[in-house]
């Protein structure tokens, strides 16, 4: 058999172990099939082969290597899929790898995330511990090599490739550095990279923690989200910032819930066809702590984020500000396949404590006004929107995902921060400032930095106006001092200044004396329960 026809076969193996898997999770709670609908299944998968025949027999070019995967990785079973929802999902080798590598949270390299911008990799910033940072490598430093090869003609996806390898194994790179008048040359010795969840923990007030929780992906998000809070010590507020917080395993999001919910309260339900309902609830609870809580979310906050912004929201454990978060709440199931590839397929919805779906609407729908011209509002009239109850008694709204019980809108950019932005224009300056300040150690923002700035900005031909600074000073001087932190103490001091700086996390600040009374309004109706329930008792 020719190589080309093993592959199409191979290819057509799995195209149908997806179909026969779909069908079964789909009728296994409702009955067999009927012979009728057996005979479509059959009638539909030949005329599926007929046509890939057809095209790869006479198909102007040869349907081989790369282009084989493509029309059925990225053609036939994603079509398939998109068309039941648009979360159900296939994992090719690469793609399920990746996955895998994200759920274990730690991976074997030298610990740096870069960046291709034009025909250069840029190092964004090496990762705090591991051996790119111990090394001395900087953010804005440019990879022109790696174990003697050019980086010339690579993507990102190519140097990061090289980058990973076996524990204990070297790697050597050279890189440009502006300022530095020769290449640099740095050899790595590979290790274990971990890949955290949380990326900044400290307490913005005295007493008061902030969290960033990036993603659900990790299987330590949990623990990294208890180990910050007990980090804290004794308490007076906390905000946990879930913005942009794609969701993940909802085995972490549970984990969350377990340790700041009450026990026995429930944190998520899960209702589908081809599986029992699952009701998850608190087993371990928050020992008593009721300190206020602020949940910081946006229109980004998905799946996983939804399950603990909702189940904190039911239980009145905390306050939820900001924007309607995304509404997804289909939860898939991930079925391994053969050749290492995998099936991410929608079995369940995801309801909170109060019954309210998290999934929004997506019938009728194209994927890219699915994912980002989607509303972050409920709309005026509320008649088709599920209103359901917290605990206390509080009205709260379902239908679509979380909404805020207070609203803080995300400040908008304009035409000057966009084009700033698009320049990669704060992150370009930084290394020219740290190299014509060398013995600089702690940096200060000042008006000389500033006027540097704008230097530097004239020089690189990006547009501006005094006008648009006095606008956006402080937007502009937050961002300067973060990315000059960030090459002078480590990522984390840089992603503390864009907090301590942000309008949405100090407005959110100011909710927990309305977040301390939440909790109260909670245990008063809690103690008011147990207390009829006794009386009913005798």
């Amino acid at each position: 058999m020719r190589s080309s026809a093993r592959r199409a076969t191979f290819f057509l193996i799995v195209f149908f172990c997806i179909c026969a898997l779909a069908g079964t999770v789909l009728q296994s709670k409702v009955g067999a099939q009927s012979a009728t609908d057996q005979s479509q299944f059959r009638d539909n998968l030949k005329q599926f082969t007929d046509v890939y025949a057809l095209v790869e027999q006479n198909y102007a070019e040869p349907i081989v290597g790369d282009k084989a995967d493509d029309v059925i990785f990225d053609g036939a079973i994603p079509s398939m899929l998109h068309v039941l929802d648009p979360h159900s999902n296939f994992y090719d080798p690469k793609a399920f790898a990746k996955m895998r590598e994200d759920q274990q949270g730690r991976y074997f390299g030298v610990g740096m995330l870069i960046q291709q911008q034009k025909d250069k990799i840029y190092v964004v910033t090496p990762y705090e511990g591991t051996p790119s940072y111990k090394a001395g490598i900087h953010p804005g430093d440019i990879i022109a090599s790696i174990n003697g090869k050019s980086t010339t003609g690579m993507n990102s996806e190519q140097v990061s490739k090289l980058l990973k390898g076996p524990k204990g194994t070297s790697v050597t790179l050279t890189t440009v550095r502006y300022g530095s008048p020769q290449p640099l040359s740095f050899t790595l010795v590979r290790d274990e990279i971990p890949h955290p969840s949380v990326d900044l923990a400290f307490q913005i007030q005295p007493g008061v923690g902030y969290i960033h929780l990036a993603n659900f992906a990790s299987e330590t998000a949990g623990k990294e989200v208890d180990d910050a809070v007990d980090s804290f010590g004794n308490m007076k507020g906390l905000v946990l910032d879930l913005r942009g917080n794609p969701g993940g395993l909802l085995s972490q999001a549970v984990e969350i819930c377990d340790h700041l919910l009450s026990k026995g309260q429930i944190i998520v339900s899960q209702r589908g066809r081809a599986y029992p309902d699952q009701v998850y609830t608190v087993t371990h609870g928050n020992g008593g702590k009721f300190y206020p809580i602020v949940v910081l979310v946006n229109r980004n906050t998905a799946s996983a984020a939804e399950i603990v912004s909702g189940a904190l929201q039911d239980h009145d454990r905390a306050l939820i500000a900001g924007e309607t978060t995304f509404g997804k709440g289909l939860v898939q199931t991930v079925y391994n396949l053969s050749d290492a590839t995998a099936l991410a397929l929608t079995t369940y919805h995801y309801y909170t404590p109060s019954g309210r779906l998290i999934q929004r609407d997506y019938k009728g729908i194209s994927l890219y006004d699915y994912y980002y011209n989607h509303a972050n509002a409920l709309p005026a009239n509320k008649t088709n929107t599920e209103v359901k109850l917290t605990d206390s008694g509080r009205t709260v709204y379902g239908g679509g995902g979380i909404t805020p019980d207070v609203k803080i809108e995300t400040p908008k950019s304009n035409a000057f921060t966009d084009t700033l932005l698009i320049h990669q224009a704060f992150f370009h300056f930084a290394p020219q400032w740290v190299a014509n300040h060398p013995k600089e150690t702690q940096f200060v923002m000042s008006d000389a930095v500033t006027a540097e700035f704008k230097k530097f900005l004239t020089a690189e031909k990006i547009d501006w106006s005094e006008k648009d600074f006095d606008a956006n000073l402080s937007w502009v001087q937050a961002n300067i001092k973060s990315k000059i932190v960030t090459i002078l103490n480590g990522q984390a001091q840089g992603l503390r200044v864009e907090a301590e700086w942000d309008p949405m996390i100090q407005k959110a600040i100011m909710e927990l004396p309305q977040a301390q009374a939440l909790v109260e309004r909670a245990q008063k109706a809690d103690a008011q329960k147990a207390a009829a329930h006794l009386h009913a008792g005798n």
